[in-house]
């Protein structure tokens, strides 16, 4: 057998190989050489591998079979994409399910259990097929190249400043075989070392997802939702040792690889962290993917891609990876330092508010979005149970108001028995002063880490936004949250929307919490900087609550300052007045979070479809099993009974 192996250029990340099988060979699946499913390729462009005398070969997922999935094998069509993404991973990675837990491990009935064998071959699945509209197509050059964009009309009118905005996100799209399937970081032709800027990051590219599907553009959405699940299989190692199966990558970057002197060929390489500063999985790039998917079928009303068997199968396993038992007592996610938009070291190692947030709101998607078979029942039980459990513990344990900051004033430590009060045996002088006179009133929100002994009480705009808009908080909860932000408008909004946290960390705590960050110094970057991008965050938070003036004032801010700055990354200072000391401008995120913002004010009802209401079956979800034993009496009775009558009294209002 002849086989041709492609090793990647950078020496130290994990070997990733295209196999190229001669024609007697066929353990795996392949894509004939005369199929003609590759794309034309016109002019110069580079080629895609494709080579006419040896088939391609897939080598991804093994024994993902009808009795697995309860789906029939024409699910998966046929290969329209010359180019498909090989890698070596573990003998076998199962995923089970167990009755009675919010996690997938197993602990009895194994004839219940529904496992998804990830092995080392491909035997029964076709490949994964992308396919491309070509319709309202228009050229595009980018600051870097030329682009081919599908280009669509907005149904509104548009400011010049609105204009200028999308003739930058669209020059800002990637190209992978002649379709488009995501955006830079930042496009600034200034910037003569990118750095990873020039590369497609998931988290990043959300904003962009939204604005172009909300303006009716679907096709680079579904191409970077299906690339980025091929992304999911591929071998990721650090110093020997790989993460669980579906980590989705940080970021990937379409790659020219000279073959010979004629041949070309285009190539997609991830980064899963393993070049990141730090080391640090991405725990976000696979929470929001999930969201994304979710927000494609809503507003594209097209669900076929969500029941697709390949699509199901890269859910689950991200599932399996976020639901697998550990050593936690909490049912938040665990996390280190530096694992999502905050992607230095901030102090947030634990159970971040941002994690928790994301994580509920891809269960919630899951549940909306898995197809019900009988291999599934226990996984939708599984992630009920985390969702009612998680909501319980995050509404419970990490809102502070002032009613609250004066019950953890009062704390007794020490506690050990059930029916202790100070459940993390927290110690009143954490309370920092800066929080005692900054509160107000009538607000509240929810703190950034909670763990044993300890509380992080800075505001996290992101994890608090998102909590509102996925309804992991309560209703009171959710509009006290925005009445905080109205209240302290000078501290979180200042001179551009929004301050990433509050406070910054200054002194002695900045040197020991960030390690002496150059970059996170105070009211800077992460450490109190503002990002424009978290603007469409508030704007969906906003028009969810009925505040929607708020988001109005907010973007109108921005709408002055962006196009004069050059779309920035970041704003430095307290207030938000200086543009980043390091940032890089025509920022993509920026340029999208402003658009999805003005889009969503101009279409509320279109915005409705994006967030969550309260659940409030997930009330009646109790887990914990304490009313069997009769040791304690189980709290999430007069939760729900709270809830409810303050429900019940809104609605009679």
């Amino acid at each position: 057998m002849n086989t041709i192996a492609l090793i990647r250029n950078r020496a130290m990340k994990s070997i990733r190989r295209i196999l190229i099988s001669s024609r007697n060979s066929s353990p795996f699946l392949s894509t004939p050489a005369n199929s003609g499913h590759a794309p034309p390729i016109a002019g110069n462009s580079p080629r895609p591998r494709f080579n006419h005398h040896q088939p391609l070969q897939m080598h991804r997922i093994k024994g993902i079979t009808q009795k697995v999935l309860g789906l029939p094998y024409s699910n998966f069509a046929p290969l329209t994409m010359p180019f498909i993404l090989i890698t070596s991973n573990r003998d076998v990675s199962t995923f089970k399910v167990r009755n009675c837990s919010t996690s997938v491990e197993s602990r009895g009935h194994d004839n219940n259990f529904e496992r998804i064998y990830v092995q080392g071959g491909m035997n029964n699945v076709k490949p994964l097929v992308v396919e491309s509209s070509h319709e309202d197509v228009t050229d595009e050059r980018n600051l870097g190249g030329e682009v081919n964009a599908s280009v669509g009309k907005s149904k509104w009118e548009e400011s010049d400043v609105e204009k200028q905005a999308w003739k930058l996100l669209q020059g800002a799209v990637v190209t992978y075989c002649g379709n488009p399937v995501g955006t830079v970081a930042a496009n600034d032709p200034g910037d003569k070392l990118p750095l990873n800027y020039d590369q497609v990051f998931l988290r990043d590219f959300i904003p962009s997802a939204l604005a172009f599907l909300l303006r009716g553009e679907s096709e680079i959405v579904k191409n970077f939702l299906l690339h980025t699940l091929q992304l999911q299989s591929w071998e990721k190692t650090v110093d020997c040792y790989s993460p669980g199966q579906g980590l989705m990558p940080a970021s990937f970057k379409v790659r020219t690889v000279a073959l010979d002197e004629d041949k070309r060929e285009e190539v997609l390489d991830p980064d899963f962290g393993e070049s990141a500063i730090g080391r640090v999985a991405p725990v976000d790039s696979g929470l929001w993917w999930i969201i994304l998917l979710r927000a494609y079928g809503k507003l594209t009303g097209d669900c076929s891609l969500q029941e697709r068997a390949d699509v199901q199968t890269g859910l689950k396993m991200i599932l399996n990876l976020c639901l697998t038992d550990g050593f936690d007592m909490f049912p938040s996610l665990l996390v280190t330092d530096g694992s999502c938009m905050i992607d230095r070291r901030m102090g947030i190692h634990g159970h971040p508010l941002e994690i928790q947030a994301l994580f509920y709101s891809a269960l919630r998607c899951s549940r909306e979005m898995l197809v019900v078979t009988e291999g599934t029942d226990n996984l939708i039980r599984a992630i009920n149970n985390r969702l009612s459990a998680l909501s319980f513990h995050i509404r419970e344990y990490y809102w502070v108001d002032m009613k609250k900051m004066n019950e953890i004033y009062r704390y007794k430590t020490e506690e050990y028995s059930m029916d202790a009060i100070n459940k993390f045996n927290i110690y009143p002088e954490q309370i920092p002063p800066w929080l005692m006179d900054w509160i107000p009133e009538e607000g509240g929100y929810l703190i950034g880490n909670l763990q044993p002994a300890h509380m992080d009480f800075r505001f996290f705009t992101l994890g608090n936004l998102w909590s509102i808009v996925s309804s992991l908080g309560t209703p009171r909860q959710n509009q006290a949250t925005l009445n905080l932000i109205e209240a302290k408008w000078d501290d979180l909004v200042g001179h551009m929307p929004l301050k990433i946290c509050y406070p910054a960390l200054d002194n002695e705590e900045w040197r020991i919490t960030t390690g002496s960050d150059p970059k996170n110094t105070p009211w800077s970057y992460h450490n109190g900087g503002s990002w424009p991008t978290l603007l469409w965050q508030f704007t969906l938070a906003c028009i969810k609550m009925g505040r929607t003036e708020l988001a109005q004032k907010a973007v109108a801010l921005a709408e002055k300052r962006l196009p004069v700055d050059s779309w920035p990354e970041y704003y430095d200072t307290r207030t938000g007045k200086f543009i980043g000391k390091q940032a890089r401008m025509y920022q993509t995120w920026t340029i999208a979070g402003f658009l999805t913002s003005k889009m969503l004010l101009k279409d509320p009802e279109t915005a409705s479809r994006l967030f969550w209401e309260e659940d409030y079956e997930l009330l009646d979800i109790c887990v914990c099993g304490l009313s069997k034993n009769g040791r304690k009496r189980c709290s999430r009775g007069a939760a729900r009974s709270q809830i409810l009558a303050k429900f019940i009294k809104g609605q009679l209002c």
